[in-house]
């Protein structure tokens, strides 16, 4: 043999050892180092998790009355790893379902299919789960439904219904409280990819308001049982269960009746408005407890009825709840809803002005107009009021004196080279009282509202330079007037400056200034009770089933306004007058609690989708009894008209319901709150989620 055979026959030798060594640690790994890993897996394979459901929390208000709680109903869900299999890919048995269930087949349809397999545009409603999933169609179905299904299962393929607890919003005072208390839906795989969660595919969790925000305590604990299967899905055996845990209930500061007084308030200053002829796309209101942040009521409108998301969302319900033409009935507007606050704004302009040392008990001049550099502002009617003492130019709502001051001193502060060392008074009494920052309210998604700054403007700017630089490509010829021209120029330059423009409008709540009417509420709270800025708090204490107390949530100050008491004691009498002798005067005559508040109609230079010109927003922030104030109550009607018409009409009729008013009367049996706001925590039934008697 040569030696070149030789080296061949030692390269394959040594080769097929590798190879071997290689093969043997790789079994090694499999069946030793790993193998408790894989038998696990194939394990996995053959065993499945079955759910029995857990009741989820209630939710009640501060006297234990159930604002939402789980009731016995019956689901009938579809399973698509089922029905996709069938030669029409389930559409005769989900037409049954849908004749069954009195809905239409496209609807049905809709709700079963995962978003990604609907065209952009046509995915309301869509299934956000997987299609390895029971995809419930409806929660509320009746026996009869159930039965159809259960006791013609060849006519149903692929189509189930069971009993479970199922989320019930009973409305025992009549309020809705949609927007605050939320709903529940099925776990998405987003849910179920958040390693947080520890959710279970069959499961039901909170997804917006109350009932997204305490999800952890309200969900409980499902029972799982896990077993293992054959090939043909029979079970073998029972590797462990586990029993459904109930979850906490919360107890809210909300008042049911209140609630559904402010509701009423809220819904017939809208459609008086839309009587009038304002747009009133919709509008909020608050109710305050003045020295703890207490959230007593809290509306938004236009509304929904919450018990639909257990119904089964139709088409047209999905779309309305989005679409602009009905008012955006999903958009939470107490603390999602930004607009101009307007003359309201004005109490705040007050701390300004006397830290800047403008004396509140002089004279000052009440103009038609006001001129600040190529521009004219106008007063309320371009209405000159001649000399006035500045409870008074609170009390009628004067805006010339404001622009007067706001101008002198950003002119005192440099004007357009401003200088070192800034008094900024208007900016920062406005900072002071936490505006453009959030309120901190326990409920998701709430929106800042806005400051418009010096800050504010250097970050606008920086994020819009191209916008404005760009307009000769961006603007038509047509729009490239001498005005407009100017306009972009000096927007690209120098966007970043506080014009006198900006300091003008900023000093009545208008410009580029948005509150929340939660903002609002917590605004003239701190004024009622001497500069002390809570954090609203709409929960009140979390309680295990038997009453235990897991949680107690106490007042939490979140700021001080910089102003001396002699400024609060000011804008008391000032907002007194208000309502006795200024723009609320008509609709607080004769009402025996004395209030104190402010009217405010914001202009909106927006368009509707119509291209319509916007009507101004109608506001009226107020807190009473002004001798002791107890309460701040806040109302807003976007594209309203004026406050006084509208908003401050919705205040007095909430108040009325407070204190138990009747047109000059007030009978303290009807008073919602006879004895003070409650303070104690009252013992919920696990069973009934009612009010237990100590």
């Amino acid at each position: 043999m040569s030696q070149r055979s030789r080296l061949s026959i030692i390269i394959v030798q040594a080769l097929i050892l590798s190879l071997t060594v290689a093969l043997g640690g790789r079994l090694f790994y499999l069946q030793v180092a790993a193998g408790l890993k894989y038998q696990n897996a194939a394990l996995s394979i053959q065993s499945r998790d079955v759910m029995t459901p857990q009741v989820r929390g209630a939710i009640t208000d501060s006297s234990g009355i159930p604002l939402a709680m789980d009731r016995p109903g019956m689901v009938i869900s579809v399973d698509r790893s089922t029905i996709d299999k069938l030669p029409d890919k389930g559409a005769a048995v989900l037409a049954k379902v849908a004749k069954l269930m009195g809905v239409k087949p496209n609807d049905l349809f809709i709700a079963t299919r995962l978003c990604g397999e609907l065209p952009i545009g046509e995915r309301t409603g869509c299934w956000k789960g997987t299609r390895f999933q029971p995809i419930p169609v409806t929660r509320s179905a009746t026996q009869a439904q159930a039965l159809k299904v259960l006791e013609n299962s060849d006519s149903f393929p692929g189509i189930n219904a069971q009993p479970i607890p199922v989320r019930s919003y009973p409305s025992m005072a009549g309020e809705n409280a949609s927007h605050v208390l939320g709903y529940v839906g099925s776990v998405t795989e987003s849910d179920l990819a958040n390693p947080d969660g520890g959710y279970f595919r069959d499961e039901v969790i909170g997804k917006s308001g109350l009932e997204y925000q305490y999800n952890q305590y309200l969900r409980g604990k499902p029972g799982i049982k896990t077993v293992t299967v054959d090939r043909k899905e029979s079970i073998t055996s029972q590797t462990q269960s586990s029993k459904p845990i109930a979850g906490d209930n919360l107890v809210t500061n909300l008042d049911a009746r209140l609630q559904a007084a402010t509701e009423k308030a809220l819904k017939s200053s809208v459609l008086r408005s839309k009587s009038m002829g304002y747009h009133a796309d919709g509008g909020a209101a608050v109710v305050l407890d003045v020295h703890t942040g207490k959230v007593l009521a809290l509306a938004s409108y236009p509304t929904y009825d919450p018990n639909i998301w257990q119904q089964g969302l139709t088409q047209a319900q999905a779309k309305s709840l989005f679409s602009e033409s009905s008012g955006v009935p999903a958009l939470d507007r107490p603390w999602q809803g930004m607009y101009a606050p307007a003359s309201t704004f004005k109490s705040i302009s007050v701390v300004a002005a006397t830290k800047a040392g403008y004396d509140m008990n002089a004279a000052y001049n009440c103009p038609a107009t006001v001129q600040v550099g190529n521009r004219e502002f106008k007063n309320f009617e371009t209405k000159a009021q001649g000399h006035l003492n500045m409870q008074t130019a609170i009390a009628v709502s004067c805006d010339t004196i404001w622009y007067q001051i706001a101008y002198d001193e950003w002119v005192r502060d440099g004007g357009l080279r401003p200088k070192s060392g800034l008094h900024d008074y208007f900016f920062n009494a406005a900072k002071s009282f936490g505006i453009g920052k959030l309120t901190g309210i326990d409920l998701p998604a709430e929106a800042s509202g806005r400051l418009p700054n010096r800050d504010w403007k250097e970050k606008y700017y920086q994020a819009n330079k191209n916008y404005y630089c760009d307009y000769q490509n961006r603007a038509r010829k047509s729009d490239l007037t001498p005005y407009l021209i100017a306009i972009a120029k000096e927007n690209c330059t120098d966007g970043f400056i506080v014009r006198a423009g900006d300091a003008v409008n900023f000093a009545i709540g208008q410009g580029d200034t948005l509150l929340t009417p939660i903002q609002m509420a917590q605004t003239y709270a701190a004024i009622a009770n001497g500069g002390t800025i809570y954090k609203p708090e709409v929960a009140r204490a979390i309680l295990k089933p038997d009453g235990t107390v897991v949680k107690e949530f106490t007042p939490v100050v979140t700021g001080k306004v910089d102003a001396s008491p002699s400024t609060f004691d000011f804008l008391h009498k000032a907002l007194r007058a208000v309502a006795t002798s200024g723009t609320a005067a008509g609709v607080f005559a004769g009402f025996p609690i004395h209030v104190a508040g402010k009217t405010g109609t914001g202009q909106d230079l927006g368009r509707n989708a119509n291209g319509s010109a916007k009507d101004d927003t109608s506001w009226f922030a107020s807190f009473a009894p002004v001798e002791a104030p107890q309460y701040a109550v806040i109302m807003m009607v976007s594209q309203g008209g004026f406050g006084a018409e509208i908003s401050a009409v919705g205040v007095h009729d909430i108040y009325a319901a407070l204190y138990g008013v009747t047109g000059s009367t007030v009978d303290p049996k009807k008073a919602i709150f006879p004895n003070g706001i409650p303070t104690s925590i009252p013992r919920i039934d696990a069973k009934s989620a009612k009010l237990v008697k100590p």
